[in-house]
């Protein structure tokens, strides 16, 4: 199967640039802080409404009509609803399962975020916290999630695999990036000891999860893994025998390539795609069927500054408040490095974009201009982004 598909980000797994206003009248930054600072009746009429409304049957029927033939839908921890103060929302999972099987799509599950944070992101649900491989208790747990969800949806039609845990920080890249200068965290005590997490703990996680995984899910449906920013590192990872069906997730944004020194110009990032996109996913297909998990078409060309590795005003960025281009020069931009990573991709078991929709105005909230580029709904019906055939 050759996956060409979209994320539904922010949908179960809140990311406040992307919807803002669910975190209006409060200072939280994240899903761990939204719940502390609202009273429990009004968080939950913000979250029901915002699932209800979000992603509904016809967000299926558009993906579909785009020529997708996958959602990758982030989950949370919580998704049982067994977690204070969270809400959970398995019920939206099993809508999604009926639209899928109603409209011809997969589904890959994705759990985004783990008790204790695997990254320090803000996505990962608690920003500037990375402890979740040091307690046993919070893998363990873990590993009973991904359990249930394989015991609930494994031999359903519509799925497509489970993704055990996206994008774990590996120990190098937590020094490099300095995640807690990027994502404060709010309370410095519970942060306190947070650290990346080492390859070999990750190798025996993804295996541990694979067999625990695999006694409910049938070896027709696969298991992602994410590829801890370090593709090449999995060369020699699951080569037995008893390993079946087990894909390689690896994310790609320009962003990142910005800052490791990919100029923010046209020429630039296709270089950049050519160069390093289409060797990198040749290579790794001699070892697993390989997708890009996440990419869009955002870039700092087109917002007009330098956004350091896509920080947003959130991160206390400034950001252009007046567009630097012309409609035309615009498409004609995101329509070259859109080409040019399908044409990546294409050269292994395909791509999922981030994301499905962006509620951040970015044209009445100052900074955000070129920000839109995230939409694959806008980017789309602007004719940035080709019909899938």
């Amino acid at each position: 199967m050759y996956i060409k598909g979209v994320n539904l980000g922010n949908w179960l797994v809140l990311e406040k640039w992307m919807s803002p206003a669910l975190f209006y009248g409060t200072d939280a930054e994240d899903e761990y802080d939204l719940p502390r600072a609202l009273s429990k009746e009004v968080y939950e009429a913000r979250i029901r409404i915002h699932r209800s409304e979000y992603i509904s049957e016809g967000d299926f029927v558009r993906i579909k009509a785009m020529g997708l033939n996958t959602v990758r839908i982030p989950v949370p921890f919580f998704v049982f609803g067994d977690v204070e103060p969270y809400i959970g929302c398995v019920e939206e999972l099993d809508k999604a399962f009926a639209w899928a099987k109603r409209y011809g799509l997969k589904i890959l599950i994705d759990l985004h975020t783990v008790p204790g944070g695997q990254n320090g992101f803000d996505n990962g649900g608690i920003s500037g916290v990375c402890k979740w491989a040091q307690k046993p208790e919070n893998v363990e747990f873990t590993l009973q999630v991904l359990e249930r969800l394989a015991e609930r949806y494994g031999k359903h039609e519509s799925l497509f695999g489970i993704q055990p845990v996206n994008e774990p920080v590996p120990d190098w890249l937590w020094d490099v990036m300095h995640v807690q200068d990027r994502y404060k965290p709010r309370d410095w005590k519970m942060a306190e000891g947070s650290a990346g997490i080492s390859h070999d703990f990750l190798c025996w996680f993804y295996a541990e999860a694979y067999f625990r995984i695999r006694k409910h899910m049938p070896e027709d449906k696969a298991i992602v893994l994410h590829d801890a920013f370090d593709a090449r590192s999995w060369k020699d990872f699951m080569r037995e025998d008893c390993f079946k069906n087990v894909w390689l997730d690896t994310h790609q944004y320009l962003m990142s390539a910005e800052g490791m020194g990919c100029p923010q110009t046209l020429p630039g990032y296709l270089h950049y795609i050519t160069d390093n996109y289409y060797s990198l996913v040749e290579e790794m297909e001699a070892y697993f069927p390989i997708i890009c998990g996440e990419w869009c078409l955002f870039n700092s060309m087109a917002t007009g500054h330098d956004t350091h590795g896509g920080q947003t005003v959130l991160n206390g960025e400034e950001g252009s408040s007046k567009e630097v281009m012309s409609d035309e020069d615009k498409k004609s931009l995101y329509q070259a490095i859109a080409a040019a990573q399908l044409a990546a991709w294409k050269r292994g078991h395909g791509f999922i974009f981030w994301s499905y929709k962006l509620l951040t105005d970015t044209v009445n909230t100052k900074g955000w201009v070129g920000w839109d580029a995230w939409d694959l709904g806008r980017c789309y019906d602007f004719g940035w982004f080709p019909k899938q055939n």
